[in-house]
């Protein structure tokens, strides 16, 4: 599979948070080109900031690996993550994260702040962006585009 491949797939869990009211981002975990984990935005419907789609994907693929370190693991990602995702993927220790799209506003891969990508921290993940950007990118905007009409 490519990268394009498993960003889709990240895509579709992205549809599904929307669907359910949630911010539309989605994550997918790849260990040896085999999917072990996909997740979603759950922070409405839980009542919980903690629960974004990479934390969710790292919680599981953690669980199936049983290992808190996800050495050789990818991570895509439709959104680029957060200050609070961006470091658990360095406690993880992703080896690469691939995003869709940039976040103006919270992205911590290096558009907003430096977490993923910093020399200073003790892991550096390979930050890889713009897969299927513009889908990634257009499921986000017609779900603020909504929000805003109501």
């Amino acid at each position: 599979m490519t990268y394009e491949d498993y960003m889709r797939i990240a895509l579709e869990e992205a549809t599904r948070a929307k669907e359910s009211g949630e911010i539309p981002v989605g994550a997918v975990i790849v260990l040896d080109g085999r999917i072990i984990a996909r997740a979603r935005n759950a922070t409405r419907e839980s009542n919980d900031p903690t629960r974004h789609a990479e934390l969710e994907a790292i919680r599981i693929a953690s669980s199936v690996l049983k290992n808190e370190r996800l050495l050789e693991c990818e991570l895509f990602v439709t959104k680029e993550p957060c200050a609070m995702c961006a470091g658990a993927i360095v406690h993880a220790r992703i080896k690469r994260v691939i995003i869709g799209t940039r976040d103006a506003k919270y992205g911590a891969c290096g558009t907003v702040l430096s977490i993923c990508g910093n020399s200073i921290l003790n892991h550096v993940p390979e930050i890889v962006f713009g897969v299927l950007e513009e889908k990634s990118s257009a499921l986000l905007r017609s779900f603020f585009e909504s929000l805003r009409k109501k």
